[in-house]
């Protein structure tokens, strides 16, 4: 069972509000591990939608990704893959 905890810089532009947050849900979906978004001392599971956007995470702000699991690498690479694009 893999652990990774990395901080990453949210570049996507709408940041991590509705249409981000349902494509980061529905992609995790498919992953076994858990997945935690940590911002502003607040945890959440990355796997609710609505977890997500109550954060309110804009472009340009910090979070803490923490992912535990068989699927741990495949996870992050979802994770990064939303939260880190250039558009949607």
């Amino acid at each position: 069972m893999g652990r990774i905890v990395k901080r990453v810089t949210v570049t996507n532009p709408e940041g991590l509000h509705a249409r981000p947050a349902g494509k980061l849900v529905k992609l995790l979906s498919g992953v076994k591990s858990s997945v935690t978004i940590k911002y502003k001392g607040k945890e959440i599971n990355a796997k609710s939608v609505l977890s997500v956007m109550a954060l309110g995470i804009n472009p340009g702000e910090e979070i803490e990704i923490i992912i535990e699991g068989e699927d741990a690498e495949s996870a992050l690479k979802i994770v990064e893959g939303v939260v880190c694009a250039d558009r949607n």
